[in-house]
């Protein structure tokens, strides 16, 4: 973003986060509060970081593939081999050090490893990854940006960017495009167009401009006991009104041994509030904004969603209104809930015996069929309806970047083929290329171990078919954490009802797009 793009308030919005995070990493602010101090300033999160386990891979990284071999899966132009055009390619750059900041998601870890490993030995171009809190992250992009919009260089070359600050740094960062287009640069075999085009479009792009290049995903798939639904003789639900029984009927078999029907992530002010709700929405034939731009949350479809939502919610745990996205997956780990329609990101922990008291014992299947659904072009801001809501982060080039080049070499061997197919294989569950799901080194881990990657058919199902994306307007994270998930909470927590909460929400947005 130029300095004539980024005016005084918006840079005093990006410092004052800067200023936030400095106050929680100190002890002088809870988490709670740079939260919403973030969010008046128009920053949310997805809770991406929460949505993975960070426990680091506990499985060898596969080696790379022979000098010779480029992945079938990815066939390139050029006939020189990954390796050699790294060699060739570094001798410009060697020396040089490229830097970035991003959470502890294990496709993170993953990836910083093998650049450790393999590409800075074959480049001589050195990494300097840093890892730290979301929010951190999140600071340290922001006062890159001001200092780059007053005509400075920024610290970073790469951006790690969490979904809902996709509208806010559109300006900040090179588009993919262009760097497409820079053929000396081109890695063999990197074709872009295996990306999964739903996550390119719904975690990567505004507006239809395509300003970063996934790295990590999650999505709601439908996760089941296998033993629960052999003993109560229960049949895979496929519709609204079939999944609602089928929850009611495992609480009013097992709730007595402590097992509800299903789980939530119902956290007041939390995003994962807000991710339920726009399932529950959207799947009844409601959106949170109409093709003009103008906010429909009190519609009857609308009503019926969260009606069909606290319902639900009878048959969960009553402590359901204080979960986030963590408190969701480790219930289900430990045996606590018969179904969910939850996390994608969660599976691997239920075959892991360091974490979970159900091993073999979840499967998965399709999601089942909405009651009613919008279409992308009836509602407004991008928001795409589906029962698998979707969240994710991506890699971007800082339009501030030192290193410019090298850093897109590196970016491009990072999200290559070969490189998301071995680190899925070892724990990343993050897919976000199609090749990945077919690749012989995911296929082989299908089996009840840790680092499963059984779900995946189910997962590249949801994204491809079945897929939901939020809104992508600038001032969607701050009225997610400062509006929809407030009242939502208070909703769930019955302070008040249903056509109250989405009025209230209705008036909020309104007044907030009118400013």
């Amino acid at each position: 973003m130029s300095l004539k793009t980024m005016n005084e308030q918006e840079r005093q919005q990006r410092l004052h986060v800067v200023k936030a995070a400095g106050r929680l990493k100190c002890g002088k602010t809870s988490r709670r509060e740079f939260l919403r101090a973030a969010a008046l300033a128009g920053f949310g999160f997805s809770s991406l970081a929460y949505l993975t386990s960070c426990a680091r891979p506990h499985t060898p990284v596969p080696p790379a593939p022979a000098a010779t071999k480029i992945n079938a899966a990815t066939p390139s132009a050029s006939p020189i081999p990954p390796q050699q055009f790294l060699k060739e390619a570094g001798r410009t750059f060697k020396g040089r050090t490229i830097r970035m900041v991003t959470d502890h998601a294990p496709v993170n870890q993953i990836v910083s490893k093998l650049a450790a490993d393999e590409f800075t030995p074959l480049t001589g171009i050195n990494v300097d990854w840093a890892f730290a809190p979301l929010e951190e992250v999140l600071a340290k992009i922001a006062q890159d940006t001001v200092i780059g919009a007053g005509g400075g260089r920024g610290a970073q070359d790469i951006f790690y960017l969490d979904q809902p600050w996709l509208g806010r740094f559109v300006n900040d960062v090179v588009h993919v495009d262009t760097l497409l287009a820079k053929p000396d640069l081109a890695y063999p075999g990197y074709n872009f167009a295996d990306f999964l085009p739903q996550i390119i479009e719904g975690g990567a792009s505004v507006m239809g401009a395509t300003i970063g290049v996934p790295v990590t995903s999650a999505i709601f798939i439908m996760m089941y006991r296998k033993d629960i639904f052999d003993e109560l003789k229960l049949k895979l639900p496929t519709t609204m009104t079939t999944y609602l029984d089928t929850v009611k009927a495992i609480y009013e078999a097992k709730s007595g041994q402590g097992i509800m029907g299903t789980v939530g992530q119902w956290k007041s002010g939390d995003y994962g509030l807000q991710c339920d709700a726009s399932a529950w929405l959207w799947s009844h034939g409601a959106s949170h904004f109409g093709a003009d731009g103008k906010p429909s949350y009190t519609t009857d479809a609308a009503v019926a969603g969260m009606a069909y939502m606290l319902e639900l919610g009878k048959y969960m745990d009553p402590g359901v209104t204080d979960w986030d996205a963590g408190s969701e997956g480790s219930a289900f780990t430990q045996g606590k809930a018969g179904i969910c329609l939850a996390w994608s990101t969660f599976f691997p922990d239920f075959d892991d015996p360091s974490k979970s008291n159900v091993i073999g014992l979840v499967d998965v299947a399709d999601v089942p069929t909405e009651d009613a659904l919008l279409k992308k072009e009836q509602c407004g801001f991008g928001e795409t309806p589906g029962l698998s809501r979707q969240a994710g982060a991506c890699l971007a080039l800082s339009k501030y970047a030192p290193n410019p080049d090298p850093a897109w070499l590196f970016m491009q061997w990072a999200t290559s083929a070969d490189v998301c197919a071995r680190a899925n294989a070892i724990g990343a569950n993050a897919p976000v290329r199609t090749s990945t799901f077919a690749d012989p080194r995911v296929v082989a881990k299908r089996a009840v171990m840790p680092d499963t990657t059984r779900h995946f058919a189910a997962t590249k199902t949801a994204i491809e078919s079945r897929m939901g994306t939020e809104p992508h307007l600038r001032q969607w994270a701050s009225l997610v954490v400062d509006v929809n998930a407030v009242e939502y909470g208070k909703m769930t927590a019955k302070e008040q009802g249903i056509k109250e909460t989405l009025q209230a929400i209705q008036n909020k947005t309104t007044a907030v797009l009118a400013t």
